[in-house]
């Protein structure tokens, strides 16, 4: 094969996209067989009884199916034909792609041989690898595909369906339904279809015969070998551990159990053309009982043919020892090697090779015990298939993996210099004594070397501040050099950093500069009680912001930052005479209060304020959505304005938490309703007494003032709630995380709290939850706002009266939402683009508060407010206006919000977790029947009562 096939078919490339591809299709075939075998996600059309006989013609019939000349036998069918399309379609598709599937790989495969390409999966280990693990795939597809019972009518039933919409039938119907015809036998049409590419895929499985005969050794060989000890050759311990077949020797032994097998499966006739063929198909049957096609669907090996039945028994018998000795000899050889590299972490670097090895055995261990642990039911020596000592195999290879990744510069160091100076060096004398090299291979081999030759361990790892596994005095920088610059350019620094450390050659270069950067003089090593406010200043700085444009820095950047700077100063722990928790305790704490100890603004404060101006003022002016589907803010468009995108700022999984961890809790501010409330205090009263009299209430009306205002204030209200409400989600999220033992306790204490518990003792357990971001059915911070709001000069009982009022005159100005062109419900937001949704959360939040300060019934007020709304809505169905009226339907659906405690899904929030309209409805007083339907069916929809009906 020339290289010149090789660039043009880019075999290498097809591969690799047609095994992603291969095996995303394995995983849906895997999933309509487990969607159509469990009745509770089965197709509904397939379980239907008036679908039983259609599905027996199509099965019948399958695929000749004319549709035409049927219709007596697909009657419902022709009924349903629009909703099977839609409900059936993504499983039609899906076997579409199989033909698609199968299509490339036929083409690639017969491309291969045509080119006669080379198999050696030593020589060429990704090509070999790539090509086996595609006939894997496609043979693995295959028998899949014959196991989804249910194919033949999922098909047919969609052609069918299809066709009767469309009048004609799926383009691909005809090619498909062939198919599945010759899969109904999938081994005998596999072995058909790979007779052409028998010595292709006979030539790569016997690259693996060394190999895989070496990977098959009992833990007796192994011991006698000293697989993976580092001290049975303790005087090359500084050697680099490297073979011929590096990748070959951590390969998966499951995985070329699975090429052997299914290949030789496809490719019966190379077993008897050569005796090691047969050789190495004995070993692969001898060593596993089941092979795994996907997750829990396996392929038994062996059947019942003379030949096959010795190997089972073999494997019956033989196998479970083989594999638990092993598993006992792995747990004392990788118990050792972490030991010993844990001890000395510079051994990573020439024995890297070692720790793969470790980890791609252990693997292929716990692989296969699971594997036959759940589908070996019967057997002699159970005991063989069990193993108690698991765990530790398990715990073993995570202490592994966890050291790897926390030494992982040391990996790096060492083998970029082995490539620069060793690699680059052997590749360039093999190229130099080449006979025969074509120009185009020669300028690549020459591009391999000096890219190589180029390598440094400034480039070849990430550094980590304070790492001195590098060498005395080095750092990622270059020797004697830091962050800052070269050594000699801070003598003062270099002196100070020398008397810290106490001793010579202890990395000195990483303590350059630290004195200043943690605000400390250089007169000496001493522990201050404060530092000066270089940490403070730099942790503010990292906010960027500015209050002349309001621009500022997401929480989250802002927390990765803060989390870079704290290890930073972390890691210097070592090398100067500073104790670093306490200034990094001491510069966290003060972020989370306004001002910190020199009086200067917080991250806490300029968030809060940043906010409350730039966030929430704009919601307030209708630039800006809470959007319930997304949990976050979201900026309404608007032309020749720039660009914000408050999701940026405001989404509960990445904001939120970065908020509530990099600063403390926000204030929200309040607008005041109250004075508009007494402004309009006699027709309030006059109102609420008559809510059994609707034309006397639409004779009120009328006479409000600033009922639109009202509604504007406890919108914003809500708006602030809302963003409260998020902002604590993300709180909890951290807590969770960071204290898991201190928020079980809190969040049990929250369940004991009963309507009969004191209000006080309520009150402290609800504001101890909230500072842990539970949320609660009274808002302890709004109750605490709201007792020190009281009017000066007024008695309790007016201040009440006016809490009553309030409610009262939103309740009734609920329909002027129905007038507003924005009072439209969106059902990609889950939300109304005027932010009215947010109204249901201030009303629960706030009425609970209310009535707590004043000692009064929550419950019984509500009632009167969802009294009153429910009247004043219904009205509405009486308006001749249709301008006043447009939005109805929309605003009818806050209603729900408030059942649902102001929150989607029922959410906890309000009292009781939220009150339901029809329980309070139906206990309320009888609401006249002068207002008919469809007022009255909408809402015996939206909030049905016993027997599905409101009691009206």
């Amino acid at each position: 094969m020339s290289l010149p096939s090789v660039y043009q078919n880019k075999f290498a490339e097809k591969l690799t996209i047609l095994n992603d591809r291969g095996r995303g299709v394995l995983v849906r075939i895997y999933n309509i067989k487990k969607t159509c075998s469990d009745p509770k996600t089965r197709p509904n059309f397939l379980s239907d009884k008036a679908m039983e006989p259609c599905v027996k013609f199509i099965n019948k019939k399958f695929p000749n199916l004319d549709v035409r000349s049927s219709t007596q036998h697909l009657g419902p069918v022709h009924k349903d034909k629009g909703d099977i399309v839609r409900a059936l379609g993504p499983f039609y598709h899906s076997f579409v792609d199989v033909l698609e599937f199968r299509d490339h790989v036929y083409e690639l495969l017969n491309t291969i041989d045509a080119n006669q390409c080379f198999f050696d999966i030593h020589v060429n280990y990704d090509f070999t690898k790539g090509y086996l693990d595609l006939v894997v795939t496609y043979v693995s597809l295959v028998l899949l595909l014959a196991r989804t019972e249910d194919r033949r009518a999922l098909v047919g039933m969609y052609h069918c369906a299809h066709e009767m919409s469309h009048g004609a039938s799926d383009p691909s119907f005809a090619r498909l339904g062939q198919m599945l015809l010759e899969y109904e036998h999938p081994l005998k049409k596999l072995t058909e279809e790979f007779g052409p590419h028998t010595k292709a895929v006979t030539s790569a499985l016997l690259s693996l015969h060394f190999l895989f005969a070496r990977r098959n050794q009992g833990a007796e060989q192994w011991r006698s070998d000293q697989l993976l000890s580092l001290l049975s050759t303790a005087g090359a311990m500084l050697s680099p551990a490297s073979s011929d077949t590096m990748a070959c020797e951590y390969l998966s032994l499951e995985v070329m159990e699975r090429w052997i097998l299914m290949g030789f499966l496809v490719c019966p006739g190379a077993l008897g053309m050569s005796p090691q063929c047969l050789e190495l198909w004995r070993l692969a049957l001898q060593g596993s009982l089941y092979l795994t096609l996907l997750r829990d669907e396996v392929l038994q090996v062996h059947k019942r043919v003379a030949d096959l039945k010795e190997c089972k028994e073999h494997a019956v018998a033989q196998s479970g020892p083989l594999h638990r000795g092993r598993r006992a000899y792995l747990r004392g050889a990788v118990r050792e090697l972490e030991a010993l590299l844990e001890d000395q972490p510079g051994l990573l670097g020439p024995k890297a090779l070692f720790v793969f090895m470790a980890l791609s055995f252990c693997r292929d261990e716990v692989s296969w015990l699971v594997r036959h642990a759940e589908h070996v039911t019967k057997t002699k020596t159970p005991e063989d298939f069990t193993d108690s000592h698991i765990a530790e195999m398990l715990f073993l290879m995570e202490q592994l993996r966890s050291l790897v990744r926390r030494q992982v510069g040391v990996l790096q160091r060492y083998h970029v210099q082995y490539l620069a100076r060793f690699d680059a060096l052997v590749l360039s004398e093999i190229i130099q004594n080449l006979s025969v090299c074509p120009e185009e291979e020669s300028i690549i081999l020459s591009s391999f070397v000096s890219s190589l030759s180029a390598l440094s361990v400034k480039g070849g790892r990430d550094h980590v501040p304070g790492d001195t596994a590098w060498g005395p005095g080095d750092t990622a920088w270059g020797p004697g050099d830091t962050a800052w610059g070269p050594m000699s350019s801070h003598p003062a620094a270099q002196q100070q950093s020398w008397r810290c450390v106490g001793h010579p050659g202890a990395g000195s270069g990483g303590a350059v500069g630290t004195q200043e950067l943690l605000g400390v003089p250089r007169g000496g090593c001493r522990h201050p009680k404060l530092p000066r406010p270089v940490p403070f200043r730099a942790v503010v700085a990292m906010a960027g912001y500015s209050q002349a444009t309001q621009e500022v820095a997401r929480p989250s950047e802002v927390l990765v930052g803060l989390g870079a700077y704290v290890t930073f100063i972390q890691s210097l722990a070592h090398l100067v005479g500073l104790d670093t928790g306490r200034i990094i305790r001491s510069v966290l704490l003060q972020q989370t209060q306004p001002r910190d100890a020199a009086g200067e603004q917080t991250l806490t404060t300029i968030y809060t304020n940043w906010y409350l101006e730039a966030l929430l003022r704009q919601a307030s002016m209708g630039a800006i959505v809470l959007a319930p589907a997304l949990q976050a803010f979201t900026t309404v468009p608007r032309e020749g304005e720039p660009s914000f995108s408050a999701a940026e700022f405001s989404d509960v999984s990445g904001e939120g938490r970065g908020e509530d961890s990099g600063a403390g809790p926000k204030a929200p501010g309040r607008p005041r309703v109250s004075p508009l409330v007494n402004e309009n205090m006699d027709t309030l009263v006059q109102l609420r007494s008559s809510s059994c009299k609707p034309e006397q209430m639409a004779a009120l009306l009328p006479r409000l003032t600033s009922a639109d205002n009202v509604l504007k204030r406890m919108t914003i209200i809500g708006e602030i709630l809302s963003f409260r409400a998020m902002a604590q989600q993300g709180l909890r999220e951290v807590f969770s995380h960071h204290c898991p033992f201190l928020m079980g306790p809190i969040e049990c204490l929250t369940d004991v709290v009963t309507p009969d518990t004191d209000i006080q003792v309520t009150l402290s357990i609800f504001e101890l939850a909230s500072a842990a971001g539970i949320p609660c059915e009274i808002d302890p911070a709004l109750v605490n706002v709201l007792a020190g709001s009281k009017t000066d000069g007024s008695s309790s009982e007016e201040d009440y009266k006016v809490a009553c009022l309030l409610l009262v005159f939103v309740a009734v100005s609920l329909p002027l939402l129905a007038s507003d062109p924005a009072s439209i419900y969106n059902t990609e937001t889950d939300g109304y683009n005027n932010n009215i949704h947010c109204l249901a959360k201030a009303i629960i939040h706030v009425s609970a508060a209310l009535f707590t300060v004043h000692n009064k019934n929550i419950e019984t007020h509500l009632k009167e407010f969802l009294l009153l709304a429910s009247v004043s809505l219904l009205q509405l169905g009486q308006e001749t206006d249709k301008l006043r009226a447009r939005n109805r339907d929309s605003v009818c659906l806050l209603m729900h919000l408030v059942s649902s405690g102001g929150s989607r899904g029922g959410a906890s929030g309000g009292p009781g977790g939220g009150l339901r309209v029809v329980s309070l409805l139906c206990r309320a007083p009888a609401v006249p029947r002068l207002l008919q339907p469809p007022w009255c069916s909408a809402f015996a929809q939206l909030c049905p009562g016993p027997g599905g009906r409101i009691q009206l």
